[in-house]
C-alpha cells in the first residue's frame, strides 16, 4: 500500500517502465495481475490526494506512445480504454453508479473480451480506407497495408457511409504454439502469449512478416459516428447529424453489432443481452465455462448498457467510457520459481525437459510443473534452476514458461546442463540439437509409453490400463509390445500384486472390446510419430485398414499430409510392417462406412438468424452432418437463410440479396422429408 509521496512517485516509475516494456518492446517485465495490482494502488492513492497527481502517470493516458517508423493517424473518433472490474461487488458498485444518472430502464450487451491488439478500420463510400492501431487514443500508427492482409478483414462493405469499425487482432492458441515451434526451430525468440503475438504481427515494417502470421480480427464497436468527435476530418455539424440518425436507426448495442456483423466480419462464439445483474453473472459463468475450449484467449467479457441514447447522458471521464466496463476473468499467468528440472522420455524416445516449480494458482489450478520445450530452448532462453519465471496456463493447454525475469537474479541460480545418457536406461543419447534421443528400443520408458498411449481413450480405449498398471505389466514381464495385452489371461493377472480376480476380469474384458474398434482408433493407437487423431481418421478414409500396402506417393495426396509427415509414416510402414499385420487379425478394425448424404442441404451455404428452439451449436452440428456449410454472415452466395425468433439484420440483408428465407419449422420439415 502507498503511503506517501515518494512511494507514490516511485509506483509511478515502475509502472511507466513496465508499460513501456510492454507495450513498446513486447518484452512484458511482470504478469498482467502484477501490473493491475499496483495500477490499483496508485489509482487509489490519486483519488485520496487530486491535487497531487503526476500528469505522466499511466492513469492519465488512455495507451502509450507510438512507434516511430510508421505514419501517424488521427482517429476521426477517440479511442477510449475501459475500467476493469475483477468481482461481482465492483460489478455492483459499477451499477449503482449508472443508476444515479439514469432513472430509466436500461439493459445490458454482453460481449467477449478477446486479449488483442486493438484496431480501427476507416470505411469510406464502402471501401476500406484506413486502418490505425490504438495508440494514445486520438493518434496512433497507420497499419493499414498490414491490415489488408488479415482475411477477416472486408476490403469493402455493404455500407457507404462513413464508418469507424474496432475490434481485436487476436492469434489463435492453437496458431499461437505453432508459430513460437517455427520461431524456436529458426533460433528466434519466442513470443510471451498469443496478445504479445498478435500486436508484433501487426505492426511489422515488412507486410510480408504479417501476411504470414494467421491473424484474425473480431470488431467491437464502432468508432464514427458514436464515439466523440476527435478530429476536423468531418464538420461538427455532420457528426452531430449522422450520429442522431445511427443512434435513431440501430437504439441498441446489440442491434448495432448485428448490423456491423451483417457486413461481413467475425462474430465471436459468445454474445448477448442482460435485462438485470443476475443475468451478467450468470453469462459471466458461461463465458468462464467455455473460455478455455475456445480457440482465442480470453481475458473476461465487456458489458455495456444496451442502449444508445444513454450515451451522452452517462458521457466519459477523462479516461474511459461509464457506459461500459471489463469485467476481467482470473490471470491465466503469474510469477513462480523454478525449483528442479526432470527429465521425461517418451514413447518415440524423445527426451523432454519438464520444470517443476514453486506451486502457484492459475485460474483456480495448483500448477506445480511447465514444459520447457528442448533443451536449445533452454539454452537460448538462458533459464536457469532458481530463475523467476513467468508461467502461462490456459485450460488444457500444459503449463509453460514464456519469460524469465532476469532482473530478479541473485547469482546463486544453476545451469541445466544438456543430457548425454538416458535417465531411465542409462543408454548414451543421439543429440540432434533440438531433439535429443533415447535410440534404445527396449528403454523401458518407451516400451511403457508405447502402452499407455495404445489404451487411452482416443487410441484403444481400454479401461483400467493406465501409467501405473502398464509399468506393471512391464516389469512383470507379461506385457514387452501391445501385441502381448491380447495375449494376456486371467490367471497371468491374479498374480500380480493388488489384482484380484475381479480386477482381472475388468481389464480382460476391456481388452476384449478392442475388437472391431474404428479403423482410425487402431492407426493412432500405433503411435506413430507426426500422425495423430486427424491424420489417422484421413487415411482411414482414403485407404482403409490396409493402409500399409500403400507408396509413400499416394500418402502425399491427403490433404495436410507434408513430406515429414509421410516421411515418418512410410519409415514406420518399413520397419512395422508384420507387426500391423498381425495387430490387424488380433484386433479385425473395421473401416470407415462410406455414408452417401443426399440432402437438399448439401454444398449449400447456410446462415442462421434469431433465437431457435434448440441451441445454434446443435443445429449448426446437424447441418453440417448433412454436409451443409455453415457461416456466419450473409452474402449473395447464401443459399438459405434460417431465420428464428427475433431475427437480426441478417434477415434484411437476405431479404435485400434475395436470399431464400426459411423459418426453423421449415427447415426441420425439410430434413424430415429426406
Amino acid at each position: 500500500m502507498i503511503k506517501n509521496y515518494e512511494e507514490y512517485k516511485k509506483a509511478v516509475d515502475t509502472l511507466k517502465k513496465w508499460a513501456y516494456y510492454y507495450y513498446v518492446l513486447d518484452n512484458p517485465l511482470v504478469t498482467d495481475e502484477e501490473y493491475d495490482r499496483l495500477y490499483k494502488e496508485v489509482e487509489k492513492w490519486e483519488k485520496e490526494h487530486p491535487d497531487k497527481i503526476d500528469k505522466t502517470s499511466p492513469t492519465q493516458r488512455v495507451g502509450d506512445v507510438v512507434l516511430e517508423g510508421f505514419k501517424k493517424a488521427r482517429h476521426i473518433t477517440k479511442m477510449w480504454s475501459m475500467e476493469d472490474v475483477f468481482s461481482q461487488e465492483e460489478f455492483k458498485e459499477w451499477v449503482n453508479r449508472i443508476r444515479k444518472v439514469i432513472r430509466d430502464n436500461f439493459s445490458f450487451y454482453i460481449e467477449p473480451k478477446f486479449d488483442g491488439a486493438s484496431l480501427n478500420l476507416v470505411y469510406k463510400d464502402g471501401v476500406l480506407i484506413r486502418a490505425e492501431t490504438r495508440g494514445d487514443g486520438e493518434v496512433g500508427e497507420d497499419v493499414t497495408e498490414n491490415a489488408k492482409t488479415i482475411k477477416s478483414i472486408p476490403l469493402s462493405i455493404d455500407y457507404k457511409k462513413l464508418i469507424e469499425i474496432r475490434g481485436e487482432v487476436v492469434i489463435s492458441k492453437k496458431d499461437f504454439d505453432k508459430l513460437n515451434q517455427e520461431r524456436m526451430q529458426k533460433g528466434e525468440s519466442t513470443f510471451a502469449n498469443p496478445r504479445n503475438a498478435a500486436a508484433g504481427s501487426l505492426r511489422q515494417l515488412d507486410v510480408k512478416v504479417t501476411a504470414s502470421r494467421p491473424l484474425l480480427f473480431y470488431p467491437w464497436g464502432v468508432g464514427y459516428p458514436i464515439e466523440v468527435l476527435n478530429s476536423d476530418e468531418v464538420s461538427k455539424e455532420e457528426y452531430q447529424k449522422e450520429r442522431e440518425e445511427f443512434v435513431k436507426e440501430f437504439r441498441t448495442f446489440k442491434k448495432m453489432m448485428d448490423f456491423v456483423y451483417s457486413l461481413g466480419f467475425k462474430e465471436p462464439p459468445k454474445r448477448g443481452e442482460c435485462g438485470d445483474v443476475e443475468c451478467v453473472f450468470k453469462k459471466y459463468d458461461e463465458f468462464l465455462k467455455i473460455r478455455d475450449a475456445l480457440p482465442v484467449m480470453l481475458d473476461g467479457m465487456v458489458v455495456k448498457i444496451n442502449e444508445l441514447e444513454f450515451i451522452d447522458k452517462l458521457g466519459y471521464t477523462t479516461k474511459y467510457p461509464r457506459w461500459m466496463v471489463a469485467y476481467k476473468f482470473p490471470a491465466v499467468e503469474k510469477e513462480s520459481v523454478l525449483k528442479d528440472v526432470v527429465v521425461q522420455v517418451g514413447r518415440t524416445g524423445v527426451l523432454t525437459p519438464v520444470a517443476i516449480l514453486e506451486p502457484v494458482e492459475i485460474g483456480g489450478v495448483i500448477v506445480e510443473r511447465a514444459t520447457l520445450h528442448n533443451f536449445d530452448e533452454i539454452e537460448r532462453m538462458d533459464i536457469r534452476i532458481g530463475d523467476h519465471v513467468i508461467v502461462i496456463r490456459s485450460g488444457d493447454v500444459i503449463p509453460k514458461i514464456t519469460k524469465v525475469l532476469y532482473h530478479k537474479r541473485k547469482g546463486t541460480e544453476k545451469k541445466i546442463p544438456r543430457p548425454t545418457h538416458c535417465p531411465v536406461c542409462g543408454a548414451e543419447v543421439l543429440d540432434e540439437g533440438a531433439l535429443i534421443k533415447c535410440q534404445n528400443l527396449s528403454c523401458p520408458a518407451r516400451v511403457v509409453n508405447t502402452i499407455i498411449y495404445a489404451a487411452s481413450k482416443n487410441a484403444l480405449d481400454i479401461e483400467g490400463l493406465g501409467e501405473s498398471v502398464a509399468k506393471l505389466l512391464y516389469e512383470s514381464g507379461l506385457v514387452k509390445d501391445i501385441r502381448d495385452l491380447f495375449k494376456l489371461k486371467i490367471q497371468d493377472l491374479q498374480r500380480l500384486p493388488g489384482f484380484a480376480r475381479k480386477k482381472a476380469e475388468n481389464l480382460i474384458n476391456a481388452i476384449k472390446k478392442v475388437k472391431g474398434i474404428e479403423c482410425w482408433r487402431f492407426v493412432n493407437a500405433l503411435g506413430i510419430e507426426h500422425i495423430g487423431e486427424v491424420a489417422s481418421k484421413k487415411i482411414c478414409e482414403k485407404f482403409g485398414v490396409e493402409f500399409y500396402k500403400h507408396r509413400p506417393e499416394e500418402f502425399l495426396e491427403i490433404e495436410g499430409f507434408g513430406p515429414e509427415m509421410v516421411k515418418s509414416l512410410a519409415e514406420y510402414i518399413k520397419v512395422n510392417k508384420d507387426k500391423i499385420k498381425e495387430l490387424i487379425k488380433l484386433i479385425e478394425p473395421i473401416n470407415p462406412k462410406k455414408e452417401e448424404i443426399n440432402s437438399i442441404f448439401k454444398d449449400k451455404k447456410v446462415v442462421l438468424t434469431g433465437t431457435m428452439s434448440k441451441p445454434r451449436s446443435e443445429i449448426k452440428e446437424l447441418l453440417e452432418r448433412l454436409r451443409a456449410k455453415v457461416s456466419s454472415s450473409v452474402s449473395k452466395n447464401t443459399d438459405f437463410l434460417i431465420v428464428g425468433k427475433e431475427p437480426g439484420n441478417k434477415y434484411e440483408k437476405a431479404k435485400k440479396l434475395g436470399v431464400k428465407i426459411i423459418s426453423e419449422d421449415e427447415m426441420w420439415r425439410m430434413i424430415k422429408e429426406e
